[in-house]
């Protein structure tokens, strides 16, 4: 790791969004992982090391350029960490990438889609971390140097949004028709919640970088990420963390469920709150939500660690406003941050309950969901972990781009109201949308 090499003098940016929207538009790196946890913001350029695990084998390659692969038989997320210490990287390190929605397929046991990547973590060539107070930057010293010539020069004004072309609406019938299903499970008793999605395709290809500038403004995530990595962009707003785990072993996940719409005028916000933390429905969604996350958290920290720090308040984020709470522990002797990591994963609240039954349902109600339902995932030497649940999101790859959002199935929901929860969560990214070009052209 180079030292670090402060940017102007180490005073902090006006406008961290677009510092960072400026870095991502600017063309410096082919592959890139914006990040924002708490009130820092990180711009991970380039690949220095990388990590990419599939079905049936982990990828290494080191900062020599040098590419191993080796097949594995026990798929888990700790094969990550070993292949990270193979790298031999100097402290200190970070490193930045995703968990797709597909390692939870393996980790229950069933096949993994062919042709699925499960994770895929860089070391970046250049980061750039622009706090509340100070700017630093540290990596090659070239890339160091074009890295601060952008942030001394800020772009002036904002993209056009061109999200009111999309019809949110595409696939509703046979979205109903998988809730009816879903809900015949649910009283025959084959599991007790789980979350159908609905992949919505867009008319034009993405301006990430636009998307992402004006959909922070628009919200109020507990994460934001924007990334570029071996062909997959994504930008999202995410509303809750799968896990977070510090360099002392404290253990924080925040599962939320129950949803209403926000963002309507004082009044009908209010009454929308007052409908959420009544509805018995949404209160039941929670709770077991809630108790999944207790057993979880058991199941890798010390017993007498294990809290809920908050329970069942009401978290706005953006256009939505849902139920949340807190659990937090700390790490048992013997368990990492991967187990923790994987404890969680996918979260609950993007998956169902029981979990193994979930996902098994998913696998045959949803398409294949990719990033979407993962996690957005930085680590680092000193042993913590940052892992943002892959919501509110907005994703592209060669074949095009597309929306996803989802809706929590449980004993008493509602096709059509399902459906509308699931235009609620498409309307917090919809607006936000910048396309390269006129999709209507």
């Amino acid at each position: 790791m180079q030292p670090t090499v402060p940017c102007r003098d180490g005073r902090a940016v006006a406008d961290p969004v677009r510092s960072v929207t400026d870095l991502a538009r600017a063309g410096l790196h082919e592959d890139y992982v914006v990040y924002e946890s708490g009130e820092e913001w990180i711009y991970a350029g380039g690949v220095a090391c990388s990590v990419r695990l599939d079905g049936g084998s982990l990828e290494t390659v080191g900062a020599d350029g040098v590419r191993v692969s080796r097949p594995i038989r026990a798929r888990t997320l700790n094969a990550l960490e070993a292949a990270l210490g193979g790298l031999r990287l100097r402290s200190p390190w970070r490193a930045y990438g995703w968990v797709s929605f597909e390692f939870a397929t393996c980790a229950h046991g069933r096949p993994v889609p062919r042709g699925a990547r499960l994770a895929h973590l860089v070391v970046p060539r250049v980061e750039a971390r622009l706090g509340p107070s100070s700017t630093e930057v540290t990596g090659d010293p070239q890339e160091v140097e074009r890295v601060r010539a952008v942030l001394r020069s800020p772009s002036a004004g904002a993209p056009r949004p061109g999200g009111e072309r999309v019809d949110i609406t595409a696939g509703a019938q046979r979205y109903r028709e998988r809730v009816r299903t879903a809900l015949a499970e649910i009283r025959a008793g084959r599991y007790e919640k789980v979350i159908l999605s609905r992949r919505i395709p867009l008319p034009g290809r993405v301006d990430f970088p636009g998307t992402y500038e004006i959909g922070r403004r628009a919200n109020t995530p507990a994460r934001s990420f924007l990334l570029k990595l071996a062909g997959l962009q994504c930008a999202g707003f995410s509303p809750e963390l799968v896990a977070t785990v510090d360099g002392q072993g404290t253990v924080t996940t925040n599962p939320l469920a129950g949803t209403r719409a926000y963002g309507l005028g004082d009044g009908v916000d209010r009454a929308a709150r007052a409908e959420l933390v009544r509805d018995p429905k949404e209160v039941y969604e929670h709770a077991i939500s809630v108790r999944t996350s207790l057993e979880e958290m058991r199941s890798v920290a010390r017993p007498e660690s294990v809290v809920v720090a908050d329970f069942m308040n009401v978290a706005e984020r953006g256009s939505v406003q849902h139920l949340a709470s807190t659990v937090r522990g700390r790490l048992a002797p013997g368990r990492t941050r991967w187990d923790a990591l994987e404890a969680f994963f996918p979260a609950v609240t993007a998956s169902g309950i029981p979990k193994a039954e979930a996902v098994e349902a998913i696998d045959r109600l949803d398409d294949p969901r990719g990033l979407y339902a993962g996690a957005v995932v930085s680590v680092s030497s000193d042993g913590a972990l940052d892992a943002a649940l892959v919501l509110r999101a907005v994703f592209q790859d060669q074949a095009g781009a597309w929306l996803r959002a989802g809706a929590g199935i449980v004993d008493g929901s509602r096709p059509d109201r399902e459906l509308e929860e699931t235009c609620e969560k498409l309307r917090s990214v919809l607006p936000n949308l910048v396309f390269d070009e006129d999709p209507t052209a």
